[in-house]
């Protein structure tokens, strides 16, 4: 099996079993990067609780996070864990967006996809998969998204190797997929979604609609 009919396979095994998730929550695009900020090394519930506490004190756009002090931004998103880490990481977003594009978002996503990726890259906290969760959920530029689960679903099954790093990876994804947003956005939640519900530290192959028993893809060496 070549690697577009492999890698469409999965999307359309996971499609059919989870149907449309509707990924990245969130009501505004800065919502979402500041959730792709949060989300580093915790739980997304843990976000929501911080993001909730965000709202509740009026603090949710740029203007505001610049105002905020940082340790009671901190003291705010604690819930979300490494809160002062990410504070830190929130107020330098902030300031690199007022600083480079006024404050404005849509200044910031005028820019084409391959030079902003660049420029976020050089954002103290920000790297390769919080980058891309910003410019594909929040600008609406196919960047398409490498994470934890998508190493672990991915090499599990000898697709790749463990040791593959986040370009190899990317790529295989991008050359054997359709160049849209909306496939990318929902490749992403479908790769999430099954590695929280199956493809744990133990996972669960028996009931997975990847499992050993109906999906045998051959390994692509990295």
């Amino acid at each position: 099996m070549n690697r577009d009919r492999l890698l469409r396979r999965i999307y359309d095994s996971l499609d059919a079993y989870f149907g449309d998730l509707h990924w990245w929550p969130g009501e505004t695009p800065f919502e979402v990067i500041v959730g792709a900020i949060l989300t580093q090394s915790t739980a997304w519930r843990n976000v929501e609780t911080a993001i909730r506490r965000l709202k509740d004190r009026g603090i949710m756009d740029p203007r505001s996070f610049r105002l905020v002090p940082e340790r009671e931004l901190a003291s705010i998103i604690r819930p979300a864990g490494f809160f002062n880490v990410k504070a830190a990481r929130l107020k330098a977003f902030v300031s690199f967006l007022h600083e480079d594009y006024d404050g404005r978002l849509d200044r910031m996503f005028a820019v084409e996809m391959g030079p902003l990726r660049e420029v976020l890259l050089t954002v103290k906290g920000i790297g390769p998969e919080t980058a891309d969760s910003i410019l594909l959920y929040a600008g609406g530029k196919p960047a398409f998204v490498i994470d934890a689960y998508m190493r672990r679903i991915l090499s599990r099954h000898g697709i790749i190797s463990p040791k593959a790093d986040y370009l190899f990876i990317q790529k295989l994804f991008v050359t054997n997929l359709p160049f849209e947003v909306p496939i990318y956005k929902q490749y992403h939640a479908l790769i999430v979604e099954t590695g929280k519900v199956f493809c744990r530290n133990t996972p669960s192959c028996r009931d997975c609609p990847l499992g050993k028993r109906t999906f045998h893809p051959p390994q692509i060496p990295a």
